[in-house]
C-alpha cells in the first residue's frame, strides 16, 4: 500500500514538472520588432516562438549555403519548419527592406 502511494506521488510530481516546463517554454516573449532572417544572428532567431538553438543553427546554415532568403516562405525548406511553425512565427519575420532590394535591381 505504501509503495503505491509513493509511486502515485512520484508520478504526479513528474507530470507536474513536465507541464510546468511546457508552460515556461510556451511563455517565451515574442520579439519586440521584426527579425530579419537575412541578417539575424542565432541569438536573435531564438527569440522567435518555437525556435531553439538547433533550429536557429539550421536557418543560419541554410542561409550560408543558399544565400539570402527571397521570402519568408523559403524557411519551409529547412528541416523543422513546416506550415504550422511558419504560421506561428511569420508575423515576426522580414527579409529586409523590400524597397531597397527593388532599387538595387533597377
Amino acid at each position: 500500500m505504501m509503495k503505491r502511494i509513493v509511486a502515485t506521488a512520484l508520478a504526479m510530481a513528474f507530470v507536474l514538472s513536465l507541464t510546468t516546463g511546457l508552460a515556461v517554454a510556451a511563455a517565451k516573449p515574442a520579439p519586440a520588432g521584426k527579425v530579419n532572417i537575412n541578417t539575424a544572428s542565432a541569438e536573435q532567431l531564438t527569440t522567435l516562438p518555437g525556435v531553439g538553438p538547433k533550429l536557429a543553427a539550421r536557418i543560419l546554415d541554410y542561409r550560408q549555403k543558399s544565400g539570402t532568403f527571397k521570402s519568408v516562405q523559403e524557411l519551409m525548406n529547412i528541416r523543422g519548419i513546416g506550415e504550422k511553425n511558419l504560421k506561428k512565427i511569420e508575423q515576426y519575420l522580414s527579409t529586409g527592406d523590400a524597397s531597397a532590394r527593388a532599387g538595387a535591381t533597377k
